[in-house]
């Protein structure tokens, strides 16, 4: 069946790059050697032209399931029938040298478990997103392909057969026998094409195993619900960049947020905002390591400065700071959502809501990781002064809308974090700071957002002053210290949006929209789904208010909204389907804190 459905894919990676695979044995998104490299296997976004790298039973009515070994990132894809069971490991090693056999490569153990089984092989790379040709050429021990500047080894212990651009095969497999395929890069015009063997691929996969339960053993969260936030935390560690500890925010590029619309956007970059939660939500849980990998690519940003004193919401991974973006009008889109994109044309927006996030993450590292160096505080507190003189501008606001600038209360609530946290900051290590201003400043931007972000109409803090509109975004005015979790203006602003959309709020069924697409002048047209953070986001207002029977009751009716995996896309459908970019970072992240707060509340009651 052409374009599996979102939930349908498990996630592979090394924390250099991913792969999609579908429940159908398909490996249909696949970016090389990097994240935000081209793509090697699109199948998602062109089911004719993408490529795709795909195993599966020659067996009628077959029952699939898939799943993660046990505390690890290695993908199991099970396929039952009547002549029997087989399935595909699907892994990429990590925790090699960079010379090892099976660096930076996929890994695919086709086993028969109980039965025989007959399976076809269709490997068809399409390099750079279907723009390049390739050549194609089969060796003894596989088959290589080249396109410019890139060359593939697919390595085979069976025969293949040329079929176009790309190879075939089919082979049967006996209860108790497997066949394994290695994909990896080779240098261009290199005769060496040796397949991985039976014996190197599963000592391979016991490395991988034992190098991710290493890693997750270091996690400390101890409470309820800890199957998925340590998915989260092993998909959070996926999308990290290794190499610079960058966080993507997601592993995909324009998967719709709306089939058939046009809000399709390349998440395979570091967001400010994304990036600081997301390391708020690994110190959460113990993986001091990650936060501080991270915060050194964030200070190697902050020298980087722009030359008014300001920071990029988003950069590459390697730290680049352009990442024009283009349509690729070739690609019909997932399910004929056009355009496709690649590249975000937002990385240069003002939004002035990431110099808070930026600096609780660092007060939060501060206190939770290893002190800051006064070198990293003298770039904070230049971006400091900045906020003071910028804070008044309005900007495109948390949620990237292209209908032009708003003072947007989010933003505005950021920056008084900003000035909050660099305020705490130079008190607990006595930096030098202009307190006096900052103070003063600060003061004044709480004053204002309860003056005029504060609707007496609708009894609710709204999304932009003089509107009269919600946004899920304000849930985090509790999260962030600025008004008590109990606030009567708090409490009211919860109860408006914890209402269905029909009667004014923006949750349906325990399911929160961002905000109401008929009310924001977002420069897009189309609908969307509900945002899957925002749920969490309640999830933890209503924690912090004292709710915890409805706030439990909200968070496990979410979890049931995640796909079989655990793995979350952005935005979750009208029929409870995954919509947009796949798996997303911020999600799991705000997954993992509202488990956090929402276990801590409980106690030991229930």
């Amino acid at each position: 069946m052409p374009y599996q459905p979102i939930e349908n894919y498990g996630l592979i990676g090394n924390m250099r790059t991913t792969a999609l695979v579908g429940m159908n044995g398909s490996i249909d998104w696949f970016c090389f050697p990097h994240f935000d490299s081209p793509s090697i296997f699109a199948a998602i976004l062109d089911d004719h032209k993408g490529g795709r790298f795909q195993i599966l039973p020659h067996t009628p009515n077959a029952k699939h399931k898939q799943f993660y070994w046990p505390d690890t990132n290695v993908l199991v894809t099970r396929f039952l029938s009547a002549q029997g069971v087989g399935q595909i490991i699907d892994f990429m090693p990590v925790g090699l040298k960079e010379t090892d056999l099976g660096y930076h490569g996929i890994i695919r153990r086709v086993q028969a478990i109980r039965g025989s089984l007959r399976f076809k092989l269709v490997c068809v790379p399409s390099f750079n997103y279907a723009r390049d040709p390739h050549t194609t050429t089969l060796t003894a021990d596989g088959v290589c392909f080249e396109a410019n500047g890139l060359s593939l080894r697919l390595g085979s212990t069976i025969p293949l057969q040329q079929e176009g651009t790309g190879v075939t095969a089919e082979f049967e497999l006996q209860e108790g026998h497997e066949l394994s395929f290695s994909l990896q890069e080779i240098e261009r015009n290199s005769d060496c094409c040796v397949a991985v063997s039976q014996e190197q691929a599963e000592d391979l996969f016991h490395q991988t195993v034992a190098y991710w339960r290493r890693w997750l053993a270091k996690c400390t969260y101890r409470g309820r619900w800890r199957e998925m936030v340590y998915r989260s935390a092993l998909t959070l560690k996926m999308l990290t960049f290794e190499p610079t500890g960058a966080i993507v925010a997601s592993p995909t590029c324009s998967l719709p947020e709306g089939i058939g619309g046009p809000r399709n956007w390349d998440y395979r970059y570091t967001w400010i905002r994304d990036a600081a939660f997301t390391l708020y939500g690994l110190l959460r849980i113990g993986f001091t390591a990650e936060a501080e990998k991270f915060m050194h690519w964030l200070e190697a940003r902050c020298h980087e400065l722009k030359p008014d004193g300001s920071l990029q919401i988003m950069y590459g991974i390697d730290g680049r700071h352009e990442l024009p973006e283009i349509t690729l009008d070739h690609l019909e889109g997932y399910r004929q959502s056009t355009p496709v994109r690649v590249g975000n044309g937002a990385y240069d927006q003002l939004q002035l809501d990431i110099y808070g996030e930026l600096l609780d993450s660092v007060y939060l590292y501060n206190k939770y990781g290893s002190p800051i160096s006064y070198d990293l505080w003298k770039h904070l507190r230049r971006l400091i002064n900045w906020v003071c003189d910028n804070w008044q501008r309005p900007d495109e606001g948390v949620w990237e809308v292209r209908g032009g600038q708003q003072h947007f209360l989010y933003s505005k609530l950021m920056c008084w974090v900003a000035l909050d946290r660099g305020l705490r900051l130079a008190d607990k290590r006595s930096f030098p700071a202009d307190r006096e201003r900052w103070l003063k400043t600060r003061d004044t931007i709480y004053e204002e957002i309860m003056e005029k972000g504060w609707s007496h109409s609708r009894r609710a803090f709204v999304q932009r002053y003089g509107s009269e509109t919600l946004d899920a975004a304000n849930l985090m005015m509790p999260l962030v210290f600025f008004v008590s979790p109990t606030d009567p203006r708090m409490l009211n602003t919860l109860d408006a949006i914890n209402q269905p959309p029909e009667r004014g709020g923006l949750v349906a069924n325990a399911l929160v929209y961002r905000y109401n697409v008929n009310e924001t002048e977002d420069g897009l047209d189309g609908e969307e789904g509900t945002f899957n953070i925002c749920t969490f986001w309640l999830v933890e207002a209503l924690t912090r208010a004292g709710r915890t029977d409805e706030a439990r009751l909200m968070f496990e009716q979410m979890i049931g909204y995640a796909n079989h995996l655990g793995l979350y896309a952005e935005e979750t459908g009208h029929h409870g389907e995954g919509l947009g970019n796949f798996p997303q970072a911020f999600t799991h992240l705000a997954l993992i804190s509202a488990a956090f707060n929402l276990d801590r509340a409980l106690g030991s009651k229930g």
